[in-house]
């Protein structure tokens, strides 16, 4: 059956490009995953709060590796990004990203965490702002999209001073731990300037 609009984004957007080292500000710089950061990632996951609102731990050593290794795959797929937040140290302290990208739509959605001992400091706000700027301007997408549980303020937080809008809530809308939770949906198209 015919499609009767053409893909937003061709095949390869990303595919096609090295992915990039995104610079936030003089402290912060996005860099692709290296299996060295395995064991910050094992740590990551270890955080009650991370595991409550990403629904995975890593249990191994291993387990962190593979999930370094995945975003290779995934961005040369055009799926999906993941970014390492590293200070000037090159020392990770959380993660930014790009999931279900949608190459006919140019849309993606936004993830993001902090490790317990970096919070406090703007650092998701920051890496989002800066993610989101070069996937406007330079890959056009039209669309960005942050979701998650209601119950998660710090989320919200970051949504609201990264100036995506709350559009809505979807009624149960993901499982957690705990049970079915409610889910904001905040969006960002390219025009929001």
């Amino acid at each position: 059956m015919p499609v009767l609009v053409d893909p937003a984004l061709p095949a390869g957007t990303l595919r096609d490009l090295e992915q990039p080292h995104l610079t936030v500000d003089e402290e912060l710089v996005l860099r692709p995953w290296s299996a060295a950061d395995a064991p910050m990632v094992q740590t990551a996951f270890s955080c009650p709060d991370i595991q409550r609102w990403h629904v995975r731990r890593l249990d191994t050593p291993e387990e962190a590796v593979e999930w370094t290794a995945q975003w290779q795959s995934r961005w040369a797929a055009d799926e999906a990004a993941s970014w390492a937040v590293v200070d000037s140290d090159n020392e990770p302290l959380g993660q930014v990203g790009l999931r279900s990208i949608s190459l006919t739509e140019a849309s993606a959605g936004v993830s993001y965490w902090v490790l317990p001992a970096a919070r406090g400091r703007g650092l998701a706000a920051r890496a989002v702002r800066s993610m989101q700027v070069w996937a406007f301007g330079e890959l056009g997408f039209n669309r960005l999209d942050i979701q998650h549980s209601t119950r998660n303020e710090a989320s919200c937080k970051v949504a609201g001073k990264t100036g995506f809008a709350l559009e809505g809530t979807l009624r149960q809308a993901i499982q957690h731990a705990d049970g079915w939770h409610d889910w904001h949906v905040h969006g960002r198209i390219r025009s929001d300037g």
